[in-house]
């Protein structure tokens, strides 16, 4: 059996890399082929190379930016996903129920769904221009106001760690906050205005914990539309701590429809121009951008058994 072994060496601040002994010796039975790869883009076309060759699975060590790596390599195809959360995001694994920094746990599932021969078929999203063929897939959400720019922001900053540079990034943005304005179809239904948040979700949590869309699930077949309507700075800050927990459904601002469609692109002469899209928290680019549910379209090397424990 050949199995695919990409590894990120920054996830998890660099501690990524250590672990590659720890998956070689766990996966030593198998025809290992390692695919890493200084950047994104060669990692991705370096493993879409390797699977035209022939691979029985390909395993992913980071967190969730290696998920979407191996989602937009094998979403549509018969060859099986494993992961090794050990990213400073690991919301896939998470809403999957995989261990979570914890490689031994993690190499575990792997190779207990590769004894038995199973997998867990779960949902993706392919992303397009509209009228156009997918040019990109995730799992979790694809952001598109505030949530993306605070996202990109982050990014940018070195301190603090951890989430901490998340709620800095928040307060900057809230801090000059100005509504977006977006056009958006969902299931052929139309609506356009102003909004302050715009997610579609296929699973409940995003962001490094944040539970957008607590009732999305990731093999439901559909996904969750989550918008909020305009508010003032101040109650924009009382509502983002919410969205950790789920409080902020409910609000009188927040709508939440579940879809299998979705088309969202810039309203003219309304609100500012959103910023850049992220799914799974990497750049997908400007809208418009189409949004169509694929259900069980990605495999995922995780036993029934892990499952029922999860």
């Amino acid at each position: 059996m050949r199995l695919g072994l990409l590894i990120n060496p920054t996830a998890g601040r660099g501690g990524a890399d250590r672990h590659v002994a720890e998956c070689l010796r766990a996966l030593a039975k198998y025809d290992i082929v390692q695919l890493s790869r200084p950047s994104y883009a060669e990692a991705a076309a370096t493993a879409r190379s390797a699977l035209t060759e022939g691979l029985d699975g390909l395993v992913v060590v980071g967190g969730d930016g290696m998920v979407h790596l191996g989602a937009n390599v094998l979403a549509g195809t018969s060859v099986p996903l494993g992961i090794v959360a050990v990213g400073s995001g690991n919301d896939v694994a998470g809403a999957l129920g995989l261990p979570v920094h914890d490689v031994a746990g993690s190499l575990d599932v792997i190779t207990s769904a590769l004894a038995r021969g199973e997998y867990r078929a779960v949902d993706a999203v392919a992303v397009s221009r509209p009228g156009r063929p997918p040019h990109h897939w995730y799992v979790s959400s694809l952001c598109t106001a505030i949530e993306a720019a605070v996202a990109q922001r982050a990014t940018t900053l070195r301190w603090p760690r951890h989430g901490g540079r998340y709620v800095r990034a928040a307060l900057r943005e809230v801090a000059t906050f100005r509504p977006y304005g977006l056009r958006i179809v969902a299931d052929g239904e139309r609506w356009q205005g102003p909004v302050t948040l715009a997610v579609v979700a296929s699973t409940a949590v995003f962001g490094g914990g944040m539970r957008i869309a607590p009732e999305a699930r990731p093999e439901s077949g559909t996904m969750e539309l989550v918008i909020a309507a305009p508010l003032a700075r101040r109650r924009l800050l009382r509502l983002l701590p919410k969205l950790y927990s789920g409080g902020h459904i409910g609000h009188p601002a927040v709508t939440v429809r579940r879809v299998h469609s979705v088309r969202i692109e810039r309203s003219p002469g309304v609100g500012r121009p959103p910023p850049p899209a992220l799914a799974d928290g990497e750049l997908v680019g400007h809208l418009p951008l189409q949004c169509d549910i694929h259900p069980g379209a990605l495999r995922v090397l995780q036993a029934e058994s892990a499952r029922q424990h999860a």
